[in-house]
C-alpha cells in the first residue's frame, strides 16, 4: 500500500520512523512519500519536505512565517492528490496536520491521526473536526482515550511509542560514552534547550549562565542537527560547556540531573531515570494567548500524565537565574527529593504501558486497511 506521512518536529520524526519500521513488516509492498526527517529518510521512501523548513512555535512566529505556512500547505496539498496515498498518516503538528486532515478528507482520501493533538489543553473545539474528518485516531497518553471518549469519539490507545524508541537503543558502557564525548570524571548535568530554533534562542543562555556556579561538574548541550551548529556557538561564547548532536539518548544514559525545555525531551528524560527541572519561556504575546487559552495545570508531560507535579516547572518569569540555581541544588544535593522524583518515574513508567506500540499501532492500521479495500 502507499502511505503519505507528515510529521513536523524531531518528535514527529522519530516516531514516525517506527512505525514505518513496522508497517513494512505488516506491508511488504508498503511504499512511503513523506515529511519529516532524517530517521524517516532512513527507512526508505522519499522525503518531500524536512521538518526544519516547518518547524515554527507560537503564535507571533506562525504570523509571522504565514506566507511560508500557506505555500507549504498548497504543496502538501498537490503533493498528496499526485501521490494518491491508500492512506495519510498524520504525526501530531495540528496546526498543518489538522488542515490537511481536511483536505484529505474532502478528497475521500483515508486520514490516520498517530499522536493525538493536545487538544484536551486548548481548542478543546477541535476534537469535532477530528470526528468529522479523521478516519481513525490513535493516541499515546492514557488520560486521552477518556477525554475522546466524552465527546463520543471511539480512539485507540497501545501504549506510548517512547518505550520503543528506548528498546532500539544499543546500550554502550558509561566510560564509552564519556570517551567518545571527550569527558572527564565529573558527574554531567544534561542540557536539552529544544529542537525549535526559537526554543534554543530563548532557554540555552539562561541554562548555561548557571555553569559557573557548579565547578564540580560538567555541563554538556545537547543540539540538535536539524538546527546550524552556529546557533549554539553564537550562544555558548566562552562558557565551560560541550556541546554533542545526534547523542540526547547516550547524554541522559550518563547524566546525573537535566535542565529540559518543555515538550517530549521532558518524558524521555524521566524515562532514563535523570531528575530534571523543566524550563519554558515564549515570546511574551504568544505566552499571554496560551495562558488565557490553556485548560491544564502543568505544562510538561511528566506533571500531566501524572496529574501532579512531579517535576518542577520554571515557567515565562520564573525561569531566571536564581530560581534555576535553587531547583538544580535540590535535584542534585537533596537525595530525599532524588528519590521521591526517581519513584514517579517508575509509576509513571507503568502508565505508559511496555515496548511494542509502534507494532501495535502498525497492524491495527493495516488491518483497517485491508477491510476497508484499498
Amino acid at each position: 500500500m502507499k502511505y503519505y506521512i507528515i510529521a513536523g518536529e524531531a518528535s514527529g520524526d522519530l516516531h514516525a520512523s517506527n512505525l514505518m519500521k513496522e508497517l513494512k513488516k505488516v506491508d511488504s509492498h508498503a511504499q512511503f512519500r513523506f515529511w519529516g526527517g532524517d530517521k524517516m529518510q532512513a527507512q526508505g521512501g522519499e522525503l518531500v519536505v524536512h521538518y526544519r523548513h516547518t518547524n515554527f512555535m507560537g503564535f507571533f512566529e506562525v504570523v509571522a512565517n504565514i506566507f511560508t505556512i500557506i505555500g507549504l500547505l498548497k504543496t502538501c496539498q498537490r503533493d498528496l492528490l499526485i501521490y494518491a496515498p491508500d492512506v495519510l498518516i498524520l504525526i501530531d503538528y495540528p496546526g498543518f496536520n489538522l488542515r490537511m486532515a481536511h483536505f484529505a478528507s474532502k478528497h475521500r482520501i483515508r486520514v490516520f491521526y498517530y499522536i493525538s493533538p493536545q487538544i484536551w489543553a486548548w481548542k478543546q473545539s477541535r476534537v469535532y473536526q477530528i470526528k468529522k474528518w479523521v478516519t481513525r485516531m490513535f493516541v499515546i497518553l492514557p488520560f486521552e482515550k477518556d477525554f475522546y471518549a466524552r465527546f463520543g469519539v471511539d480512539v485507540e490507545f497501545a501504549g506510548h511509542p517512547m518505550h520503543d524508541a528506548l528498546a532500539d537503543l544499543a546500550r554502550v558502557d558509561q566510560n564509552t560514552i564519556r570517551e567518545q564525548m571527550y569527558l572527564d570524571e565529573r558527574p554531567v548535568i544534561a542540557l536539552l534547550p529544544g529542537s525549535r530554533k526559537q526554543e534554543v534562542k530563548k532557554m540555552l543562555g539562561l541554562m548555561i549562565s548557571i555553569t559557573t556556579e557548579y565547578p564540580q561538574y560538567q555541563f554538556v548541550v545537547a543540539g540538535t542537527s536539524a538546527l546550524p551548529e552556529i546557533l549554539y556557538d553564537k550562544i555558548i561564547g566562552k562558557m565551560p560547556v560541550k556541546l554533542i548532536f545526534g547523542q540526547t539518548y547516550s547524554l541522559l544514559q550518563i547524566a546525573e540531573a537535566a535542565l529540559v525545555t518543555s515538550g517530549t525531551a521532558t518524558l524521555e528524560t524521566a524515562l532514563f531515570k535523570v531528575p530534571q527541572v523543566v524550563c519554558y519561556k515564549a515570546n511574551l504575546i504568544s505566552y499571554q494567548i496560551a495562558r488565557r487559552l490553556v485548560k491544564v495545570n502543568y505544562i510538561s508531560l511528566v506533571n500531566l500524565i501524572m496529574n501532579k507535579p512531579v517535576v518542577k516547572e520554571l515557567l515565562q518569569n520564573d525561569f531566571n537565574r536564581p530560581a534555576l540555581i535553587v531547583e538544580l541544588n535540590k535535584i542534585v544535593y537533596d537525595k530525599k527529593i532524588r528519590h521521591a522524583m526517581l519513584d514517579h518515574y517508575q509509576e509513571l513508567e507503568k502508565m505508559l504501558g511496555g515496548p511494542g506500540t509502534s507494532a501495535r499501532v502498525a497492524a491495527m492500521m493495516h488491518e483497517t486497511l485491508l477491510k476497508s479495500g484499498k
